[in-house]
């Protein structure tokens, strides 16, 4: 699947796979603080889970080369200015008493940057999808491998 669009926002998962083995997707790449700080903690703690299980089917070299390319995010994925979004956050949080930070930023997120929500398959199937449409942010499922 090739997802273009102007703005892209990539979940946890998806900053993984992209930083792990590239994503298909055309467009400036962003990815929140949160989601940011869960790909990280799940490279560093290596739990197995649905985050980190891409480290473990690694060999040791390679898996120590992805946490570091993770722990440095690379330049073309950016992160929203917590300037623009905390305000919004905090907007979104009156509408949606049921988010909890980790969305509320990502849904902020999705409309200061005016981008599309790309959520893995897993993470499509919880609170936030909902709460982009209602609130006009476009988003996308993307299946991984």
């Amino acid at each position: 699947m090739s997802v273009a669009g102007p703005h892209l926002i990539l979940d946890d998962r998806l900053l993984i796979e992209d930083l792990l083995v590239g994503l298909n997707v055309d467009g400036d790449r962003y990815t929140t603080a949160y989601w940011y700080y869960r790909a990280c903690r799940a490279a560093v703690v290596e739990a197995g889970g649905h985050l980190s299980g891409p480290f473990a089917s690694l060999d040791e070299s390679h898996q120590r080369a992805a946490i570091r390319s993770l722990l440095a995010l690379r330049e073309d994925i950016g992160l929203p200015d917590p300037r623009s979004t905390v305000t919004v956050m905090a907007e979104l949080s009156e509408r949606h008493r049921r988010l909890n930070l980790l969305n509320l930023e990502a849904a902020a997120a999705g409309l200061v940057l005016d981008a599309t929500v790309l959520l893995s398959v897993e993470a499509s199937g919880g609170v936030l999808p909902g709460v982009l449409d209602e609130e006009g942010i476009a988003w996308l499922p993307v299946q991984i491998g």
